[in-house]
């Protein structure tokens, strides 16, 4: 499997990773939840997509498969962050209120699930953290995400890295599990919504 990075200056690649998302998350479990509304979530719900991959992109990488079908989005975490501006944020003193203002201002659900997931990240040990991965809608079930985020994986083997995560669902995380990743204490329930799982993968060898 081809894959690139994405890089900022490069529209193409961009849009692509944004439409990537937009289609694999429309009807995930999360993404309902903070866009209860299907109507308003195909009109909105894209924004939000790429506003994640801003965030990933200043910092950490995304990866891009050549062909177009899977993209996935890594952020770079330090030891020690500094307060207040956990991975989910993103820059600025108020990360998750700046995405909202952002993206959908009378959406409260999209500041809380940036708090929420904050809230539950690890911090401590510098790990790299899988913030979102897509696979065409028409591609999935053929190992594709796994081997797209497999070259990140083998490179946090060799430096001693460990990775971290939230899955979606509970059939994800068994997807998950097979790459290594553990379940990192109980799910996360967002309120009066699914649940997501919180997964920790120690460097192997």
């Amino acid at each position: 499997m081809g894959i690139r990075r994405v890089e900022p200056d490069d529209e193409k690649a961009v849009e692509t990773a944004v439409r990537l998302l937009d289609e694999a998350f429309q009807d995930d479990p999360v993404s309902s939840w903070v866009f209860p509304d299907p109507a308003r979530r195909r009109e909105v719900h894209r924004h939000l997509m790429r506003a994640f991959l801003e965030i990933s992109l200043a910092e950490g990488h995304a990866d891009l498969t050549e062909d177009g079908t899977a993209t996935a989005l890594w952020i770079d975490v330090p030891a020690e962050p500094e307060e207040g501006d956990g991975p989910e944020e993103g820059d600025g003193e108020d990360g998750p209120a700046q995405l909202r203002a952002a993206v959908d201002p009378d959406n409260e659900r999209v500041e809380q699930i940036g708090r929420l997931t904050g809230a539950v990240h690890p911090h401590g040990r510098a790990h790299t953290y899988l913030l979102l991965i897509a696979v065409a809608p028409d591609r999935q079930g053929r190992g594709d995400g796994a081997a797209l985020i497999a070259p990140v994986l083998e490179r946090c083997d060799r430096e001693g890295l460990p990775a971290y995560l939230e899955a979606s669902s509970a059939r994800s995380s068994v997807l998950y599990e097979r790459l290594g990743f553990v379940h990192l204490g109980e799910p996360l329930r967002l309120p009066d919504g699914p649940l997501m799982y919180p997964m920790w993968r120690e460097p192997r060898g």
